[in-house]
């Protein structure tokens, strides 16, 4: 059952990393359908992630898996609407609900484990500080988004190493890979001297 679920969460996880660096830099056209295959590939890994998360007492990041769904929903939207302006009402409960698992998740873990005390509990956070301005900072299609989903990567593969789901791992190390691709794809695609020279 634990295979099944590295590879339904970490193949849809992978999945999402993979349309959104080949998205960076592409036509508007192409750009809005990778990025909608991206959103909802992500969203359908979510389940998997957060029993394997749940499983190992990682509750943090299990919150804001769990949390991070309004944020991912919003981006689904905005892409899907094809507006360069986002919905600020959405934006707003997307925020509200994020932050509010991210205080659940907190909270549960400081009760279980008598405070911050273990190392799982500080990748935990690297995570969450990933996650969290890495989806928000990307569904407004902010770059500097790319550079928290390192952060959440390199946190998350560390966490499952240790925890031992290699599987995960894996697919955490081959994300950071297309995270860094994606992050260079749109400064360049931003930048007139990277347009002059391609």
């Amino acid at each position: 059952m634990i295979i099944f679920l590295q590879l339904w969460g970490g193949l849809s996880y992978l999945a999402n990393k993979i349309t959104f660096s080949i998205a960076e830099g592409r036509s508007s056209a192409l750009k809005r359908i990778l990025r909608i295959i991206g959103w909802v590939v992500y969203i359908l890994g979510v389940p998997a992630w957060v029993v394997i998360l749940i499983l190992k007492r990682n509750w943090i990041a299990a919150s804001i898996e769990a949390g991070g769904l309004p944020a991912m929903v919003f981006g689904l939207i905005n892409d899907i609407q094809n507006s360069e302006e986002p919905d600020r009402r959405l934006d707003r409960i997307a925020a509200f609900f994020t932050y509010a698992f991210i205080l659940l998740g907190g909270a549960v873990s400081i009760i279980d484990f008598g405070g911050i005390r273990s190392l799982s509990q500080i990748l935990e956070i690297g995570v969450t500080i990933g996650f969290l301005m890495g989806s928000l900072l990307l569904a407004r299609k902010k770059p500097s988004g790319w550079l928290f989903f390192m952060l959440m990567n390199g946190s998350m593969g560390t966490l499952m190493f240790l925890q031992g789901h290699p599987l995960l791992a894996a697919q955490q190390m081959l994300s950071l890979g297309f995270v860094v691709y994606g992050y260079l794809s749109a400064v360049c695609s931003s930048s007139a001297a990277c347009r002059k020279t391609s």
